[in-house]
């Protein structure tokens, strides 16, 4: 249903705080590569390209697994993992870094086209990704070798505020480069967090298949302290996507002041998270 110009106005007005409250902040936006292929996604990218024409610093990290998934179904190759994590042989390597290719280009793609038929269109909006993540081997762990999977050793603080200075979107993907040379396929949560950690973030927001973090009873929680969310889930009392929360919790820890999980299948969401009283997801402070 369309707003009347009055309610127009009053939601305007209404956005105006928070407008002014994000601009120069910076964020760091985390989403699965289950996000970009929902039919919501283009509208996620539009929402992500208004808020950097309000000033917002902007960090996407996105991820890639059933991307790599489906590449490596197609080489009749079976995924491997050990306690969740893939175990990335140099075929794997292969099919992620196809992948993460891939997802990066059409993400940049929809940014660089402004959207037609959006608020957004004709806007220009630059992308840069790169090798702006450091990244060091898993190794071997209960004598299994995770080969070509890694860990985050360090993120590009300089190189990212080079970016985000110059007014571009810094999009990074699931992967990272040793000094020697080496590709690691990295967990994007991972990515994410450090990122979000070096980068001293305001905001660390998860996109998430669900509306955010809920108690064992099915209600969502809206805000919540760091410290009593611990307690809930040692209680096993809490129902979460766990790559979200895990991303959520270790940021917040870590310094960063606000963390932040709202639906992808949800038009708007990330928008009525932010610029709300209300908000749409689940806040974690």
């Amino acid at each position: 249903m369309a707003l009347s110009d009055t309610e127009s106005i009053r939601l305007f007005r209404s956005s105006a705080p928070y407008i002014n409250a994000h601009r120069g902040k910076t964020f760091v936006i985390m989403f699965g590569g289950e996000a970009i292929e929902d039919p919501n996604f283009p509208r996620i990218i539009q929402d992500i390209a208004l808020l950097n024409s309000l000033g917002v610093r902007l960090i996407l990290v996105h991820g890639a697994r059933p991307q790599i998934d489906q590449r490596l179904m197609l080489r009749h190759k079976n995924s491997k993992f050990k306690d969740s994590i893939r175990i990335t042989d140099k075929e794997t390597l292969e099919c992620v870094k196809d992948a993460a290719g891939s997802v990066r280009s059409h993400i940049e793609a929809l940014l660089t086209m402004g959207l037609p038929n959006s608020p957004m269109h004709g806007s220009q909006i630059r992308v840069c990704s790169g090798n702006l993540v450091v990244a060091r081997p898993l190794g071997v762990k209960e004598g299994v070798d995770f080969e070509n999977t890694g860990l985050v050793r360090r993120v590009d603080v300089q190189g990212i505020n080079d970016h985000l200075s110059d007014g571009s979107i810094v999009l990074l993907s699931p992967m990272g480069y040793s000094p020697t040379g080496e590709i690691f396929n990295l967990s994007h949560e991972d990515v994410a967090t450090q990122a979000a950690i070096a980068m001293k973030a305001d905001k660390i927001i998860t996109l998430s298949e669900r509306d955010g973090i809920f108690d064992r009873l099915g209600n969502l929680l809206r805000t919540t302290e760091l410290n009593l969310l611990k307690k809930e889930l040692a209680a096993d009392n809490i129902d979460a996507e766990k790559t979200c929360l895990t991303a959520m919790m270790s940021s917040v820890e870590a310094g960063v002041t606000r963390a932040h999980c709202v639906n992808y299948h949800t038009d708007g969401s990330l928008l009525r998270e932010l610029f709300t009283r209300d908000g749409a997801g689940s806040l974690v402070l």
